[in-house]
C-alpha cells in the first residue's frame, strides 16, 4: 500500500513538472491588436518553442502604398532577428509602432519573454546600394511630378536617376485621391458637359484670387487634357467611369483613377519609369545642388543614400520635384502664423520643403509662401483627408453645424469652407447624406477601410432616422430636420436660396442616414520656387538658373492664394512632363 502511494506521489510530481515545463513554452497562434494611424491593426503571431515563427497582418486600415512597406518589413525583421527593438519605417512611423505593439499584445497571451525580446535589435533591410553616379538627368523627388519628369526625360533618350528620400515612392500623390481636372475630357463628351481650356483657365485664376501667374495658368489649362490622355494611353492608368465636381470649378470636369486612389497613379508611373530605364533610388535624400567647376553651371546633386554621402552628376540637368512644406511646422509658422501646431496635416511626412531650401541656396526666387491651404473635411483625430467625404463632390450631401444648420455652400472653394468651419461653435462640420447618396457614390465600398474605421471610432454614424443620427453627435435634431426639409424644397424648386449651391440639387429620401464629423487640416502649400513656362528655375529677377528645372508643389505662382480640388494632379503631370522634356534639350 505504501509503495503504491509512493508511486502515485511520484507520478503526480512528474505530471506537475511536465505541466509547468510545457507552460514555459506555450506554442500556438495568438492574435494581438494596437491602434494604427487610421484605425486598429491586428496580427496573428505563431509561436513555437519560445520563438516567433510567423507574423501575419490580418486586419489593417492603413493607407495603401504608404504603409505597405511597414506592414511587411516590420514583421519580417522581428522574425529574422527574434527581437522587438525595431526602427520605424520612415514615413510610416505610426504604422510601424502599431505593428510592434500588436505583436507584443499577441505575445502576452503566450509565454514568450517579451522583456528580453524587447532588448534585441531587429534590423530593417537596407536600401539598394549605389553602383553608378553619372547620369544625364537627376530628378529630386519621387511623387507624381518627379516620376512624370523622369519618364519623359528617359523617353527622350536620356539616362535618368530619380532620388526619393523616403523608403517608398509617391509622396502626396500616393495619399491623394488622384482626381485630375481636365477640360474637354472623354467623360465630359459622353455626358454632354460643355467645357473648354479657357473656362478652366478662368476657374483657376478666380480660384486663386488672380494672384496666379497667368502665363503658368495658361500652360496648365492648355495641357491638362493631353496630360490626362498620356496617363490613360501611355502610362496605362485606369480611370473610373464617373466625374467629380470639386469646389470652385464651374463644371464637373475631374477624372477619378481606379479605386479613387493616388496609388493607381503612382504604381503605374513607377512601372512606366522602370520600363523606360529610369534608375529609382529610395532612401536617397538630396541635400545640395552644386557645380563641378564651382561656378553657377549646376550639374551635380549631393545626397545621403543609406546614410552615405554620394554625389550624382547630371550632364544635361536637374529637376526639383520634392513637394511642398505642409508637414514642416516651423516653416509653416514662418510664413503663416495661423498655420500652427493646433492644425493637423493631411500631407506626407516627406513634405518638409527640402527642395525649396535647396533651390534658394542656388539663388532661386520664391513666391506665395504665405498661402497655405487647409482641406475642410479631415479626420478630427489624425488630420487625414477623408475620402468617404467625396460624396460631397458628387453634390449628394450637405454640411451642417452642431446647431443643425447649413453654414456654407458645399461646393465652394476649400479655403472658404475651411474658414466657415472654424467659425462654428465647436470648430467642426457635420456632413449629412442619405442611403440613396451612399448607393450612388459607393464611398463605403470604394473606401471600405476608411469607412469602417470611421464607424468604429464613432466619427461616422449610420442611423434609421434623422433624429437618431443627430443624437449621436448631440446635434439639434429638430433644426437638422428643418434644414433637410428646406433643402428638399430647394431641390424640388431647382434653386438653393440660402447658398446658391452649384450643380444639380438632389433631394434626400428615406434612411438610413449618415453623418460624418470632420475638421480642416493643412493640405497644400501654394508657395514655392519660381519657374517660367518651360519649368526652368528662375531667380527673383526672373533670370534663368542654368540646367535646373522644377515642377509640382515645390513651385509657386500656379494656384495663387488657393488651389482648386483636382488641379494638383493636373499641375504635377503637366509641368513634370514639361520639365522632363526641357531638361533634355
Amino acid at each position: 500500500m505504501r509503495k503504491t502511494l509512493q508511486r502515485l506521489f511520484v507520478g503526480i510530481l512528474l505530471f506537475t513538472l511536465v505541466a509547468c515545463s510545457s507552460g514555459s513554452s506555450k506554442d500556438g497562434k495568438f492574435v494581438g491588436e494596437a491602434k494604427g494611424a487610421n484605425g486598429p491593426i491586428k496580427v496573428e503571431v505563431t509561436v513555437k518553442k519560445d520563438a516567433i515563427e510567423n507574423i501575419k497582418v490580418i486586419e489593417s486600415s492603413e493607407t495603401d502604398g504608404v504603409s505597405d512597406l511597414a506592414l511587411k518589413q516590420i514583421p519580417d525583421a522581428i522574425i529574422k532577428d527574434q527581437g522587438l527593438d525595431v526602427d520605424a519605417v520612415t514615413g510610416a512611423s505610426s504604422t510601424s509602432k502599431a505593428v510592434v505593439d500588436a505583436v507584443k499584445n499577441a505575445l502576452e497571451k503566450s509565454s514568450v519573454d517579451i522583456a528580453a525580446m524587447s532588448k534585441v535589435k531587429a534590423n530593417l533591410p537596407k536600401a539598394k546600394e549605389v553602383s553608378k553616379t553619372d547620369y544625364d538627368v537627376v530628378v529630386i523627388g519621387g511623387g507624381g511630378a518627379g516620376l512624370s519628369a523622369a519618364i519623359t526625360a528617359a523617353e527622350k533618350g536620356s539616362e535618368v536617376v530619380l532620388l526619393e528620400k523616403l523608403p517608398v515612392l509617391g509622396g502626396n500623390t500616393m495619399i491623394s485621391g488622384g482626381e485630375m481636372a481636365a477640360p474637354g475630357n472623354w467623360l465630359q463628351k459622353e455626358q454632354n458637359i460643355k467645357d473648354s481650356n479657357d473656362q478652366f483657365y478662368e476657374d483657376i485664376i478666380k480660384g486663386g484670387d488672380a494672384e496666379n501667374d497667368p502665363e503658368l495658368v495658361r500652360v496648365l489649362a492648355d495641357n491638362a487634357l493631353s496630360a490626362a490622355e498620356w496617363l490613360r494611353d501611355d502610362v496605362k492608368v485606369e480611370f473610373e467611369d464617373y466625374l467629380l465636381f470639386f469646389g470652385g470649378h464651374s463644371v464637373k470636369r475631374s477624372l477619378v483613377p481606379k479605386n479613387a486612389s493616388g496609388a493607381e497613379l503612382v504604381k503605374k508611373l513607377e512601372k512606366k519609369a522602370k520600363d523606360s530605364g529610369v534608375t529609382l533610388l529610395t532612401n536617397a535624400d538630396a541635400k545640395k545642388i552644386t557645380a563641378k567647376d564651382g561656378k553657377d553651371d549646376f550639374n551635380q546633386v549631393e545626397a545621403k543614400v543609406n546614410d552615405k554621402d554620394v554625389t550624382f552628376s547630371a550632364k544635361k540637368g536637374i529637376v526639383v520635384a520634392s513637394g511642398g512644406f505642409g508637414a514642416n511646422l516651423e516653416m509653416r509658422k514662418k510664413y503663416n502664423k495661423d498655420m500652427d501646431e493646433k492644425i493637423l496635416s493631411t500631407t506626407s511626412t516627406g513634405s518638409m520643403g527640402d527642395g525649396i531650401v535647396i533651390g534658394e541656396d542656388i539663388g532661386a526666387g520664391t513666391t506665395d509662401m504665405e498661402y497655405i491651404q487647409t482641406y475642410p473635411t479631415c479626420d478630427p483625430e489624425t488630420g487625414r483627408l477623408l475620402y468617404v467625404g467625396d460624396v460631397r463632390m458628387e453634390g449628394l450631401s450637405i454640411l451642417v453645424n452642431k446647431e443643425g444648420k447649413r453654414f456654407v455652400e458645399e461646393l465652394e472653394r476649400r479655403d472658404v469652407i475651411s474658414k466657415a468651419v472654424t467659425k462654428q461653435s465647436d470648430g467642426h462640420s457635420y456632413m449629412f447624406w442619405d442611403q440613396a447618396a451612399m448607393d450612388k457614390s459607393k464611398v463605403d465600398k470604394t473606401h471600405k477601410k476608411e469607412y469602417e474605421s470611421l464607424i468604429n471610432r464613432g466619427l461616422l454614424v449610420k442611423a434609421d432616422t434623422v433624429e437618431e443620427a443627430a443624437k449621436h453627435f448631440e446635434i439639434d435634431a429638430k433644426e437638422l430636420q428643418k434644414t433637410v426639409d428646406t433643402y428638399n424644397q430647394y431641390a424640388k424648386d431647382g434653386k438653393d436660396k440660402d447658398f446658391n449651391k452649384r450643380g444639380e440639387l438632389v433631394a434626400f429620401g428615406e434612411g438610413p442616414y449618415y453623418i460624418m464629423k470632420s475638421i480642416p487640416a493643412v493640405h497644400h502649400t501654394m508657395g514655392g520656387l519660381t519657374i517660367n513656362t518651360k519649368a526652368q528655375l528662375v531667380d527673383g529677377d526672373k533670370k534663368v538658373i542654368p540646367h535646373v528645372y522644377a515642377a509640382g508643389e515645390v513651385t509657386g505662382d500656379v494656384h495663387g492664394t488657393n488651389r482648386l480640388g483636382s488641379d494638383a494632379i493636373a499641375d504635377i503631370i503637366v509641368f513634370g512632363r514639361i520639365a522632363g522634356e526641357e531638361v533634355t534639350k
